[in-house]
Order: structure tokens, then C-alpha cells, then sequence
């Protein structure tokens, strides 16, 4: 059942569109059937009018209650309000690129790429509406069936339906959100991103072969393969950041310390780290 602010943004993307009481939702068109954009079908399908456009219909296969669209000129037909591009971020602006002939002048176009790069610069060239989000559970550890605990981000800049319709979402997932530019996000993603995924990458550059690997270990293992799992376009794209540079070089800072304490065998040192990472630790929580 539609919620009651789910109606709302919905109303109101639909009378902007010229759709008098949205009674019928939102007609969106959700591009790519991977794990991110079949999680959106899944979530958007029962109260919206919702297509799927994927060139391979082999992807499609298990997506239900929708439309299944396969051609440029079934986009034109459908007539999409709302266009939500859930390809790997190596194609988001090409997919783009290739539907917006097909789209209506008024239509709202949006990514959920986790790397902006190129995409403000893109967004304002094609003088169309836009909201940029970033969900930043993703499908590789999250429960997607649970996340009240994880966040997102919108864009600030941006179409303000668009931002509406989907902080709404967002909100019916119980998803923590938070607003920033472009810019900040690129920031927030080169801190929340790169340091785990080079601290990651350190770990498997050293890694040997365990007969007998304590819980730790394992643990760290499943992580590896987690984010090695991911798309190498997508992890080299956040290691470029611009500003994950700084990032990656605190890491070297940080290791260049301890290893002198090590070195040192210095006790005092130890205690003194330890105390510092605990307190880094305690005030995430």
C-alpha cells in the first residue's frame, strides 16, 4: 500500500507532469536489471507504473510486475516521468546518453551512482530536470530487506520533486539521509569509501594462505572478497577521486607510526595508539 508521504511526492511529481492526481503513480523507467536496479523495480513496482530497460533480456528474467523493455523506441512509447539509471557506474553517463532522444522534455532523469564524477557537468549540459542520490547500502554486505541502519545521500542540486519523491523512498526504508552538494559528496565518498578499500587491498596484498584461520582472519577474508567482488571500473574510479589522495596518504602516516612503536617495542607508544584508535572507534558509535 502507498504511504501517506509516498502519496504525497508522488501527487506531486504527477501534477508537475501534467497527470491530474497521480491516482495511477509514477511512470518510471528503471535502466538495467542488475542487483540495484532490480531491487528498485521490486521496491517501485506496486505503487508506480514501473519499465525495465535491458538490452539483455536473459537479466530480466526474474523481474515481475512490470514492463520489460528491450528497444529505444519502447522508451519512447512508455513516455517515462522519471528515469532511474541503475547501470554499472562505468556506463551511467553513456546509458544516459543513448535514452535521452527517446525521453519527454519534462521527464525527471536520476542516477544512484556512488562516483559522480562528470555527472553535474553532464546533468546541467542537457538542460533536463535531474536528482542525484547515492543509496550507500549497496548489495554486496547490506540485508536489503533491513536497513535502518544504513544511509543515503541526495544531492542537493538538483530538481526539487525529484529530491522529494526520492528522499521519500528512501525514508520508507528507513534509511538515514543526508543532503550534500556534489562536491561534499565527493568527499564524504573519497573518507567513507577509499579508506576501507585500500585498508582492504593492504590486507590482500599480504595475505597467506591460513591451514587454521582465526576469527579475525575470516572475517577479514569475507570482507576482501566483498569489495573485490565489486566492479573494477567502480573501484578504480573511487580510488581517482580527487580527494581520495589525502585519504590514502594518512593510511601511510598512520602505518609509518606504528611501525616505529613497533620497532621500538616501545609500551608506553603502544598504550598510548591503542587509546587514540579506541576513542576514533567510540565516537562513530
Amino acid at each position: 500500500m502507498e504511504t501517506k508521504e509516498n502519496g504525497k511526492a508522488a501527487h506531486g511529481l504527477a501534477v508537475l507532469e501534467g497527470k491530474p492526481g497521480g491516482s495511477k503513480g509514477v511512470r518510471i523507467l528503471v535502466m538495467g536489471a542488475g542487483k540495484m536496479g532490480s531491487f528498485f523495480t521490486d521496491l517501485l513496482s506496486f505503487d508506480h507504473e514501473v519499465a525495465v530497460f535491458e538490452k539483455d533480456p536473459r537479466r530480466m528474467r526474474f523481474t515481475y510486475n512490470c514492463q520489460r523493455l528491450t528497444r529505444l523506441e519502447e522508451i519512447s512509447d512508455f513516455q517515462p516521468e522519471l528515469v532511474i539509471n541503475a547501470v554499472t557506474v562505468k556506463y551511467t553517463i553513456p546509458a544516459f546518453q543513448e535514452v535521452l532522444p527517446c525521453l519527454p522534455a519534462d521527464c525527471i532523469i536520476s542516477d544512484i551512482a556512488s562516483v559522480k564524477t562528470g555527472l553535474k557537468e553532464f546533468y546541467e549540459a542537457t538542460g533536463m530536470r535531474y536528482v542525484s542520490t547515492h543509496p550507500m547500502f549497496g548489495p554486496t554486505f547490506a540485508n536489503l530487506n533491513q536497513l535502518t541502519e544504513e544511509n543515503a545521500i541526495i544531492i542537493s542540486e538538483g530538481d526539487y520533486i525529484g529530491r522529494l519523491f526520492m528522499g521519500d523512498l528512501y525514508r520508507r526504508l528507513g534509511l538515514n539521509i543526508y543532503e550534500y552538494s556534489f562536491e561534499e559528496h565527493d568527499r564524504t565518498v573519497a573518507y567513507s569509501l577509499s579508506i576501507p578499500f585500500v585498508s582492504t587491498f593492504v590486507f590482500a596484498a599480504v595475505m597467506k594462505h591460513q591451514d587454521a584461520p582465526g576469527t579475525t582472519f575470516k572475517r577479514h577474508m569475507r570482507i576482501a572478497r566483498g569489495v573485490l567482488s565489486e566492479d573494477d571500473y567502480l573501484l578504480q574510479e573511487i580510488l581517482f577521486n580527487p580527494y581520495t589522495h589525502d585519504q590514502v596518504a594518512q593510511i601511510r602516516t598512520e602505518l609509518k607510526v606504528l611501525l616505529e612503536i613497533i620497532d621500538r617495542k616501545d609500551a608506553a607508544g603502544m598504550k598510548g595508539y591503542l587509546a587514540k584508535i579506541r576513542n576514533n572507534v567510540s565516537s562513530q558509535e
